[in-house]
């Protein structure tokens, strides 16, 4: 028996073989009932708790991390053999390249977990595929370039001559797709801001629409003429946006003018009986009725009032029957609403000499 324990191939003895063997099945071993005891408890705990972070990062470590722990295993399992240094090459980079590959997975992974547990806690009705494919994509970019960038140092390869090839066609692209990247960034800025979402009506300059989709280059409005408006995300963000969905009420001010015939008692029931006919409406705040200034053929009354509600057919319908409320009681109170006017004295030249000279007889 010690014989063939004693036996030598490749460099290494049957009894070497058996206990970088007996290593790796009990280190699989140890991993396997962590895994089965150890972490499942702690799944069972997250799950209690309020929060989802702690089950992201479970689930993560669980699906990645685990791998991560047997390749390590046998990693140091077949470095205690002595291999020749070709084999031994082979070994340290499959072993560095399987361990970065999982690192790098893992830890965009539970990013990316962790930021759909963010939008879900802030906004849980909506959807936010396309913001989080986004997003996803940049950090996937980012966690790949720094870890192929650590793979390929412990490889022995210059990472700075790397770096300064590809900066320089990274330059090159840059200068090519400038527009592209300007809208890329702008659609981060717009999704991080969040100045509009899908759904808001908003006005661009003397453009206006609802929003259909925020894509990586352009929005897509719907216009009320029924068109599509497609706008660039550089003139989105360079642009002053008024979301109307976002308004919480609507200001209404105008002016009412009547004839200077009006009798002083009716001028004076004007701001109150204004105030009554809007006060009377649902959804509706009273903010003032003056008699504010004389014109030239009008007294002008200037009334002010909000309508709480953002949407639009219902604010005209308040303002259509405000406006027909007053126009009722004005004429059942005599009171004449006034309009450009201009009255003409004739004078009777023969009768006013007559009155001349009787003046100085």
């Amino acid at each position: 028996m010690t014989d063939f324990l004693d036996h030598i191939y490749f460099n290494n003895t049957v009894q070497d073989y058996l206990i970088v063997f007996g290593f790796i099945l009990l280190g699989s071993l140890l991993i396997t009932i962590f895994r089965k005891s150890v972490l499942s408890r702690i799944r069972r705990w997250t799950e209690n708790t309020h929060t989802t972070v702690d089950n992201f990062a479970v689930g993560s470590f669980a699906r990645f991390g685990i791998p991560i722990l047997h390749f390590i295993v046998i990693y140091v399992g077949l470095s205690y053999l002595s291999f020749p240094p070709k084999i031994d090459r082979i070994i340290t980079i499959a072993a560095t390249v399987a361990i970065t590959f999982m690192v790098i997975r893992f830890i965009t992974s539970t990013l990316l977990l962790l930021i759909k547990a963010y939008f879900k806690r802030r906004h849980p009705d909506k959807s936010y595929q396309n913001e989080i494919g986004a997003i996803g994509l940049i950090i996937n970019l980012v966690v790949w370039a720094i870890g192929l960038g650590f793979l390929f140092d412990n490889m022995g390869y210059d990472l700075t001559a790397i770096i300064a090839g590809l900066g320089i066609g990274g330059i090159a692209v840059a200068l090519a797709a400038q527009n592209i990247l300007g809208d890329l960034f702008n659609y981060f800025v717009i999704f991080l801001d969040r100045p509009f979402e899908v759904g808001d009506y908003i006005s661009v300059g003397d453009k206006s629409g609802t929003i259909e989709h925020i894509g990586v280059k352009t929005t897509r409005l719907k216009s009320l003429t029924g068109e599509q408006l497609i706008i660039s995300n550089s003139d989105l963000t360079s642009s002053r946006i008024h979301n109307f969905k976002r308004m919480h009420l609507r200001r209404v001010e105008f002016t009412l003018g009547v004839t200077y015939e009006t009798s002083v008692e009716n001028l004076r029931a004007i701001p109150d009986l204004v105030k009554r006919i809007i006060s009377e409406q649902e959804e509706v705040q009273f903010d003032r009725a003056h008699f504010a200034s004389y014109g030239d053929s009008t007294l002008n009354f200037v009334v002010v009032y909000n309508v709480l509600s953002s949407e639009f057919n219902k604010h005209m319908d308040i303002k259509q029957a405000i406006n027909l409320n007053i126009f009722q009681e004005f004429q059942e109170r005599g009171i004449e609403f006034a309009y450009p006017t201009q009255k003409l004295f004739v004078v009777n030249q023969q009768l006013e000499e007559e009155k001349e000279a009787e003046r100085y007889s």
